[in-house]
């Protein structure tokens, strides 16, 4: 059984984002419902690494005094799972916004793909999407460029220890990924079309871990809401 004190020390919760929710609409409604069930005015609550909306999966909450080590949490090595989708762009790199160029997949053979693979494991450079939380003179990019407004972006380092191709099913490819801090899955889908002399767009995505945190642990914020009522 959690009490007040329990919150305003510090927990860290283990939650199943949902589909099409942001990030930081898991952490406001977990606050909100945190401060009805113990009538508490304020409580700081913050999430260990954004999740896109389109994405599902693992998301660590912090709250009260474990905010303040939030940093350790998003600096460790992540695992994703998901689908990419041959033969098309969109601006967003994801389904977030609708296919603007279409591409010939009829060269690609199921060898290219897992040889092609090869090109992005280790320490890559690596283009963030316009489509992103990324702050640019006080403004995030993503405001920009739903607005229509290009910017420049630098190429950042990261590191992707493993990237495989699970299942081939025409042109979805199942996918697994480890990759550091930094590292959008989007960006890789998108980059690995162009190694393919096609195009793609990431169609299905999911974080499975955070460091030894396992989506397996986690809860859906439904459940975590109820244990609240429980308790």
């Amino acid at each position: 059984m959690k009490t007040e004190e329990d919150y305003k020390n510090g927990q860290v919760l283990l939650i199943d984002k949902p589909l099409k929710w942001t990030s930081f609409q898991v952490v406001n409604k977990l606050r909100w419902e945190i401060r009805q069930r113990y009538n508490i005015k304020k409580i700081k609550v913050g999430h260990a690494g954004t999740l896109d909306p389109l994405a599902t999966g693992l998301l660590i909450i912090c709250t009260g005094k474990k905010t303040k080590i939030i940093d350790t949490y998003q600096g460790q090595i992540k695992e994703y799972t998901g689908t990419i989708t041959l033969g098309g762009t969109t601006p967003s790199y994801d389904l977030e916004t609708e296919i603007n160029e279409t591409f010939a997949t009829d060269h690609i053979t199921d060898e290219l793909i897992h040889e092609t693979t090869k090109q992005f494991t280790g320490v890559i450079q690596q283009k963030p999407p316009i489509f992103s939380a990324i702050k640019k003179e006080g403004k995030r990019l993503y405001e920009l460029a739903r607005k229509g407004e290009t910017t420049e972006i630098k190429s950042r380092e990261v590191m992707i220890p493993v990237f495989e191709i699970t299942n081939i099913n025409a042109n979805n490819l199942d996918f697994r990924v480890v990759c550091s801090k930094g590292t959008y899955i989007r960006s890789l889908a998108y980059d690995f079309g162009v190694a393919l002399n096609s195009g793609a767009h990431l169609s299905a995505l999911r974080r499975t871990k955070i460091g030894d945190f396992h989506v397996e642990n986690a809860v859906s914020v439904d459940v975590f809401i109820k244990s609240l009522e429980a308790e």
